[in-house]
């Protein structure tokens, strides 16, 4: 698809004029429309180019070549049509036009530069002139802006394609994959009213280990402690928080604790979990075709892998109806399997978990799920992004049974909040409560002595 002349008379932005008034503020002005005529000039020379690259260029036989060779053929057409245009330009806007009409033919456009970065974890386009990223857990804008909604969905097209799916009127909102690994929503109108609308969770090419989380003072050594011998001890755990609060992370680091010697079957939504063990089998479930056939879900995958002999099972994210058959398979001999769930705190954890058991559609008496929850749910592990952009984990608690028609459930450890910074960080300590845990016998035969860590613990 080409960028069609319309776009260099595209709003430059979106952005509001700014008043000019007062005596100096005329030279401002001039100054801002110097830069305009600029950067107008700058825009009518890329569409110029753009348009004619597509007259030089088989687009459909660059798919063939290798990345390098692709890179360096668009470069060399590039360099030709500006020699052939006569344009005087100075090597860095050179470079900088061959680049972003590269980033145009061959990637993302505008986000390419934000791709790049490994330290945004999110890039969230609101609509063409508004798009911001998430850096250290904080939201930050950018000046990135597209040249208008058309060229937001070119590049929304782009990427859903890429992946067998379509976004348009009669499907106006879709789920997709990166080849990166990064997930990506799209949504259009009518239902996005300001026009369409694109983020995308990034996951960086380093994967942070047990070790970073504990520098990162998301946790400490002594509750690693603990969860090495919770996952040693086959213990099944759930790992909660809320958006953004570092679920899938803190799986990956707890999944590096399982034996290389065990069969680890992987159930997700959209792939994400990076196990290191030699013996993994990978499932992610699948969209519905563009007739509305051939969907699989996770509970069809959880069902299946029940087949496959595992060892462990970890489910990426539980959202539905396949939470029976996890708390099924985790009761009924699967034991040291690992799940997330989205909650706020480890007792809402339970509360959707039984919401969700009732959307599965069985028929089954409240006592009944609370049994099948307190049978099969051993540790709650709830982490939290804090108002100042850390992850930490805020407690870890054990179901220990049933009591009447209550779950019963305590808390061993602990983030206790002690003061804010002027600059707005977050201090406190991990702490014990000083609670016996119920699975004592379980922890100390996997070689974690209880008494010890939780008095250590306790008196600091």
């Amino acid at each position: 698809m080409r960028l069609t002349d319309r776009l260099s008379n595209a709003p430059r932005g979106g952005r509001p004029p700014e008043i000019v008034g007062g005596g100096g503020s005329l030279i401002g002005a001039a100054v801002r429309r110097r830069k305009d005529a600029i950067a107008d000039s700058s825009r009518r020379l890329k569409v110029k180019v753009h348009n004619r690259l597509f007259e030089t260029i088989d687009v459909s036989k660059l798919e063939t070549l290798e990345p390098a060779m692709v890179s360096a053929k668009v470069t060399a057409a590039i360099n030709d049509i500006l020699n052939e245009d006569g344009r005087l330009l100075t090597d860095t806007d050179r470079s900088r036009l061959i680049e972003e009409l590269k980033n145009e033919l061959l990637g993302l456009g505008p986000l390419e530069p934000l791709l790049r970065d490994d330290e945004i974890t999110d890039i969230l386009v609101n609509g063409y002139n508004q798009v911001y990223v998430e850096k250290r857990g904080k939201l930050h804008a950018t000046d990135i802006v597209f040249q208008d909604d058309q060229h937001l969905m070119m590049i929304i097209d782009r990427i859903v394609s890429r992946v067998g799916r379509r976004v348009d009127e009669s499907s106006p909102m879709v789920d997709a994959r990166l080849p990166d690994g990064s997930r990506i929503n799209a949504i259009i109108p009518p239902l996005a009213l300001d026009g369409p609308s694109l983020s995308i969770r990034r996951f960086g090419k380093h994967r942070f280990d047990i070790g970073a989380l504990v520098e990162k003072d998301a946790l400490t050594w002594d509750l690693v402690e603990f969860l090495l011998a919770v996952v040693r001890a086959r213990l099944n755990v759930i790992v909660c928080g809320g958006t953004g609060s570092g679920k899938t992370t803190m799986l990956n680091c707890l999944s590096a604790f399982f034996p290389e010697d065990e069969r680890i079957v992987t159930i997700e939504d959209s792939a994400e979990l990076s196990l290191q063990q030699p013996h993994v089998v990978r499932l992610e479930t699948r969209p519905p075709n563009l007739e509305g056939r051939g969907e699989v879900t996770q509970r069809d995958l959880v069902k299946n892998c029940l087949r496959m002999r595992p060892d462990r099972i970890v489910v990426g994210e539980v959202r539905g109806a396949e939470v029976f058959d996890m708390l099924q398979a985790m009761s009924t001999g699967h034991d040291g399997s690992i799940a997330t769930i989205h909650s706020n705190s480890p007792r809402e954890c339970l509360g959707r978990l039984e919401m969700m058991m009732l959307l599965s559609g069985m028929s089954i008496p409240q006592r009944a799920m609370r049994q099948q929850i307190a049978s099969a749910v051993n540790i709650i592990v709830h982490v939290s992004r804090l108002s100042d952009g850390s992850r930490k984990v805020m407690r870890i608690s054990e179901i220990s049974g049933m009591e009447g028609e209550m779950i019963m459930m305590q808390d061993l450890f602990e983030f206790v909040r002690a003061d804010t910074t002027p600059a707005g960080k977050i201090n406190g300590a991990f702490q014990s409560t000083g609670i016996r845990s119920t699975y004592t016998q379980r922890l100390e035969t996997a070689g974690y002595k209880t008494e010890s860590k939780v008095i250590k613990m306790a008196a600091r």
